[in-house]
């Protein structure tokens, strides 16, 4: 990302790439220099695409190595503008050879720079390339919870951008006493300015803010710690309910930075204890890893329970199911603690990840947990583009589906680091939208309380064709109980869209049809939101058989072209062969009743076109009748000579004959199925 939420993270980057030809580029990549790397991989791409152009020859595996790491350049800083670019021309040059990780990466790239529409139509395509190879396909498939929903979720925040952000990145607060500790890159006055080439900022240290009388702005103290503070990462922290020890994330650093075998740099967890200095003055101390941490992989994001017994954090350990996932440890007591034989582990419990419900194949990472919910971002679940922040409520020890937190709280790019106090519902929230002062800004919130009265909802929504994306008019809509009595009847608007009177209350099951001729019938089971207000229910309508098409709110079988010879009306073997489609179709819904309609071009007289498309149209009819079509099923068929046309070629003007065929055609309308 642009900003330095998993790039002080560092959290390793798991696909595999194949090295492209510019070996300086490609060094700065794997040391995660991205900026710098992307003005690399740009000037090569230039370089070939001109040589290229110059010799007409193409080196197909260079160029696509080239187009991935590019891509990949901006994708992980969150310049999901530029990403889109290179991952445009590799999506449209080398779709069939790419991995789908790249069909993954463009859809949230799409969804980085708004194009929501195009993203959900390759989300769909994902899902349908990894099948259930992918953890993620089920999640992103839209089958049941698709981009619409999201998008119409009831603004439950009010957001600020509070005065502490900086031009630099700025996230990961924390409550402490009362006050807030958060991260950022501001220039530190305790070391020369260093730079984090991942995003040309500072390292990141932790500070000290003041909070103004209602908690919804941050005035910078000072540095939090000079004992925790280092001359690299140290950000995202979570303190034990009376708050005399601190768990903290930093860079793998002991006076040296620690590497593994490939040169990385891993994230560690960290605690420390608060106590008296040699002069009295209380200060960190003992500072030491978690016994979890490792050379080989990373640990961060620490956040504790309110008891003080469970102490959840972000790994990509052993046993992760994606790139990164949310685990727990007990946090053990000392008579606990003497009867674990493990002495790796002392203090803690070994790591258990959440499971598939909260992880998935994608992130999960900045997790915040109260005592009725867990809060975190991901980008593995459904959202709005890059991370999103989820709910996932707490019922008897249990966490239940991730609930995405809509806008305005969640956007296009990055949004992570929720906390909330969930007494007074104000918290803050982290994100590098683009409205922001810098990279990562820091946002305070108010959550808009539920209402104390009777909670209820209204029922609206759209329907559109899940082909081609068209809202679809007139379609009967009907509103079931959970029992499957029905409620209510009507009908979309011109626009799609459809509204019930009837109000149900919160919490509640339902299940709402969509019907129209011509249409599969499709039911989709709904939950009220738990909250006053409405409940938008977007349902997607495939037509019964793919020659059938609606065209401006009519539908009609759509075929090959019909030929005639000139002048002529008698129907040629290879007109035959598109007729009998429409024989095969109106034999497949013995209900269907069509008309017929002919048209020809402007060219001839008028009264001549006329006589010659009737003729044509009678004898398209009577070629569908002698196949065993019964006659009271052909409501009429009719010739419309050059009365119709469908473009600007009329009487005089000069048209190629391709424009003239477009004006030639026969059209069969459903009247009914």
């Amino acid at each position: 990302m642009k900003n330095t939420i998993t790039l002080l993270l560092l959290f390793t980057i798991s696909i595999s790439f194949s090295q492209s030809s510019n070996k300086r580029a490609d060094k700065l990549f794997d040391r995660m220099w991205y900026k710098e790397a992307s003005v690399l991989y740009e000037l090569e791409l230039n370089k070939f695409e001109r040589k290229n152009k110059e010799s007409n020859t193409v080196n197909d595996s260079t160029y696509v190595n080239l187009l991935k790491r590019a891509g990949d350049s901006y994708f992980f800083n969150t310049d999901m503008k530029n990403a889109y670019v290179w991952y445009d021309k590799l999506i449209s040059d080398f779709y069939s050879d790419v991995d789908t990780e790249y069909i993954f990466r463009y859809a949230h790239a799409l969804e980085g720079i708004g194009e929501y529409k195009e993203a959900k139509r390759w989300m769909k395509e994902f899902a349908k390339r990894t099948e259930n190879k992918d953890g993620r396909s089920e999640l992103l498939d839209q089958n049941d919870l698709t981009v619409e929903d999201v998008l119409d979720i009831e603004p439950g925040f009010v957001l600020k951008n509070v005065a502490v952000n900086t031009k630099y990145s700025d996230f990961g607060p924390m409550y402490y006493k009362d006050k807030l500790v958060y991260s950022s890159a501001i220039d530190s006055s305790n070391y020369h300015t260093r730079i984090y080439h991942w995003n040309e900022q500072p390292f990141l240290n932790m500070y000290l803010g003041e909070l103004n009388k209602i908690g919804s702005d941050v005035k910078l103290i000072k540095d939090f710690s000079k004992k925790l503070n280092t001359r690299y990462h140290e950000a995202t922290l979570a303190f034990s309910p009376d708050e005399t020890k601190i768990y903290f994330t930093r860079n793998n650093y002991n006076g040296d930075l620690g590497r593994d075998n490939k040169g990385t740099n891993h994230l560690k967890l960290y605690s420390a204890e608060l106590g008296k200095d040699s002069d009295s003055l209380l200060t960190w101390k003992n500072i030491k890893e978690l016994p979890f941490n490792s050379e080989n992989y990373s640990v961060g994001h620490p956040t504790v329970s309110k008891d003080g017994k469970l102490l959840y954090f972000v790994s990509d350990m052993p046993g992760s199911i994606g790139g990164t996932d949310v685990f727990v440890v007990d946090i053990l007591d000392d008579e606990t603690n003497s009867q674990i034989q493990d002495s790796t582990y002392t203090g803690y419990s070994k790591p258990r990840n959440l499971g598939e419900k909260v992880n998935t194949a994608g992130r999960e990472m900045f997790p915040y947990i109260t005592d009725s919910a867990l809060y975190f971002a991901s980008d593995g679940h459904l959202g709005l583009g890059g991370l999103d922040v989820y709910e996932s409520r707490i019922i008897d020890t249990t966490f239940q589906k991730p609930v995405n937190l809509g806008a305005p709280l969640n956007s296009e790019l990055d949004d992570f680091g929720f906390i909330v106090n969930e007494e007074k519902n104000k918290g803050f929230v982290c994100s590098n939208r683009l409205t922001g002062k810098g990279d990562d800004d820091i946002y305070s919130f108010v959550r808009l309380p539920k209402e104390d009265v009777l909670c209820k909802q209204l029922i609206r929504g759209y329907v559109s064709n899940t082909i081609t994306g068209e809202r679809i008019a007139n379609v009967k809509m009907t509103l079931f109980s959970e029992t499957g009595k029905e409620l209510e009847s009507t009908t979309t608007s011109i626009a799609g869209a459809y509204t019930f009177n009837t109000t149900l209350n919160c919490a509640t099951k339902f299940k709402v049809v969509a019907a129209k001729t011509g249409y599969e019938v499709k039911e989709k089971p709904v939950l009220t939101l738990n909250e006053n207000g409405e409940t938008v229910v977007a349902l997607g309508l495939e037509t019964l058989n793919e020659l059938i098409v609606e065209e401006k709110g009519v539908l009609k079988i759509k075929i090959g072209i019909i030929y005639f010879d000139l002048d002529k009306s008698f129907i040629r073997n290879d007109a035959s062969i598109e007729l009998n489609k429409i024989v095969l179709l109106m034999a497949q819904y013995p209900k269907m009743v069509i008309k017929i309609e002919s048209h020809t071009d402007a060219r001839n007289s008028d009264a001549y076109n006329l006589s010659l498309s009737d003729r044509r149209a009678k004898s398209t009819r009577d070629y569908i009748i002698s196949q065993g079509i019964q006659s009271n099923r052909i409501e009429s068929a009719q010739g419309f000579g050059e009365s119709q046309l469908i473009n600007n070629c009329t009487n005089g003007v000069k048209c190629t004959e391709a424009q003239h065929q477009l004006n030639r055609r026969s059209e069969f309308i459903i009247i009914r199925m």
